[in-house]
């Protein structure tokens, strides 16, 4: 037998005809030998031989089903045949006077039915194919809303793992932008945070795990979690970017895996603002000057020098200073003109240029300047964090 790609059959392809009388059984497959149909019959007299054969044959494509089995009688032999072979077509075999029977067929899940009484090549040709095709037809539209529904799971449950601020009071607002690289995701390597603990010090967290696929986005947000874990647990400082790398080191699913991230603590009174970085890019400050760029020393990034780095602690005051933006370098590394990235002295300009918003407009006018400026040249590919917190009750 010949293979035949228009309808998805290949060499391999079987149809079963079941049924119990010999006569109607051999004017059957003589009328199928006259349709030139590209695919081997196998006959079966039985519900039960037919049901063995389906179990034991992954090849039969579709089943020529007589209602009137020995075994059998009426609907229950579409529901078995179709438990046996979910994935074959089924064209139910009916006498003179039994369209009612065959249309019940079909609404018990036959692709389609035909009278045995006259039957020809060509009638015979066109419903075969015409089950094959509704069999395909039936299978895409059943995978689709699989995909569908776990498509759906999937946003439910990134969406879920999304971070919500943890603020005991309103002397602080947050505004916040995540976009992942990823097409059709709601979560990338990218995370952020923001923990308000019980003696009024605000806690704030942005890193960029390397990176931009699901395995990623798992340790980042385990990281976040990590993070979230340690500000309640009062562990802060450099020991709490130790305790970051070493949770990093145990999760990543390759040692290559790095993470960097800017770690800064509000205090209640808003005085002073303690940042430490691991190499992460530095942060925007906002005072009464204008808006500046603010790169403290770093140290390296996670899991890059295990057990060995040095993160220092840069404390400057903070009465003048009425926000913060902390960015990851996916916001400054898209290509805005040839062979140019905007870069973090782009990136100021337009936060400059956009100073005169605050809070989540000024947030979503310079994501969105940025990723204009990048339309022609590729667009923003990296994941894009950014966490604004203000200080002077414009949120």
């Amino acid at each position: 037998m010949s293979s035949d790609p228009r309808w998805g059959l290949d060499a391999t392809a079987a149809l079963l005809l079941v049924e119990d009388d010999a006569g109607d059984a051999l004017l059957v497959r003589e009328v199928l030998a006259d349709s030139g149909l590209p695919m081997d019959v196998t006959w079966c007299k039985s519900l039960a031989e037919a049901r063995a054969f389906l179990r034991a044959s992954k090849n039969a494509v579709c089943v020529l089903l007589d209602l009137h089995l020995p075994d059998t009688h009426g609907l229950s032999a579409v529901r078995l045949v179709r438990d046996a072979s979910p994935d074959a077509a089924v064209v139910v075999l009916t006498g003179l006077a039994e369209n009612e029977a065959g249309l019940a067929a079909v609404a018990e899940g036959a692709q389609d039915f035909l009278s045995k009484d006259g039957l020809n090549a060509e009638e015979l040709s066109r419903a075969v194919r015409y089950a094959l095709q509704r069999k395909q037809v039936e299978r895409s539209s059943a995978e689709l809303q699989a995909s569908r529904l776990l498509a759906q799971e999937n946003a439910r449950l990134e969406r879920g793992l999304l971070p919500t601020p943890l603020l005991r009071g309103d002397r602080c607002q947050v505004a916040s932008r995540y976009s992942p690289g990823r097409d059709h995701a709601l979560l990338g390597g990218d995370f952020f945070d923001v923990v308000e603990s019980e003696d009024g010090t605000v806690h704030a967290v942005i890193g960029d795990v390397s990176g931009h696929g699901a395995a990623e986005a798992a340790l980042g947000v385990c990281l976040r979690v990590a993070w979230r874990a340690a500000v309640l647990s009062g562990c802060v400082g450099p020991a709490q970017v130790r305790l970051l790398e070493e949770i990093l080191e145990a999760e990543r699913a390759e040692d290559y895996i790095f993470a960097t991230l800017t770690i800064l603590r509000l205090s209640r009174d808003h005085s002073r603002l303690t940042v430490i970085r691991a190499g992460h890019p530095g942060l925007l400050v906002r005072t009464s000057q204008g808006i500046e760029l603010f790169e403290p020393p770093v140290g390296p990034a996670l899991g890059l020098v295990p057990g060995g780095a040095h993160w220092p602690e840069t404390e400057l005051p903070a009465h003048d200073i009425s926000a913060v933006t902390l960015f990851t370098d996916g916001l400054f590394e898209g290509v805005v003109g040839p062979d140019r990235r905007l870069g973090e002295e782009g990136l100021l300009a337009v936060a400059r240029k956009h100073m005169d918003l605050h809070g989540r407009p000024f947030v979503d006018a310079v994501v969105e300047d940025v990723a204009a400026q990048s339309t022609f040249h590729g667009g923003l590919a990296d994941d894009v964090a950014v966490l604004h917190l203000a200080t002077d009750g414009r949120s």
